[in-house]
């Protein structure tokens, strides 16, 4: 290969037209006295830039403030669920409802939750 050949010192700015051509319209645009077209164009630009990331962080804070990590109240098994939503118990089954903050048990209407307290054959004697 011929290391003076003028044909490899040429360089690539196949990219550069389409830059080029616009960075020429917005100048032509802003010389004519429509300025605040471009000013628009690039505001438009930078909100298509800005609103992912905006977007991500408000969807954090919503999941920060709707899951629930807790602990089923009849299995003790710990999982996570949305604030003010029906789930069931993936280690027992049973239906549970989120609210503010823990689960609680659905029970149907008439039933009395009771919680049991061990009570130790020595307090009984006294």
């Amino acid at each position: 290969m011929n290391q003076y050949d003028p044909k490899s010192l040429q360089f690539n700015l196949s990219g550069m037209g389409c830059w080029l051509t616009l960075l020429t319209t917005f100048l032509l645009l802003g010389s004519v006295g429509l300025g605040w077209l471009v000013n628009g164009f690039l505001v438009l630009i930078g909100l298509a830039l800005i609103a992912p990331a905006i977007g991500w962080l408000g969807f954090r804070w919503w999941l920060r403030r709707n899951l629930v990590e807790d602990k089923c109240p009849v299995c003790t098994y710990e999982f996570t669920g949305f604030n003010g939503t029906n789930c069931r118990c993936p280690s027992c089954g049973e239906p549970l409802k989120v609210e503010q903050g823990h689960f609680n048990r659905l029970a149907p209407p008439g039933t009395i939750d009771v919680d049991a307290v061990e009570v130790s054959v020595q307090q009984l004697e006294d």
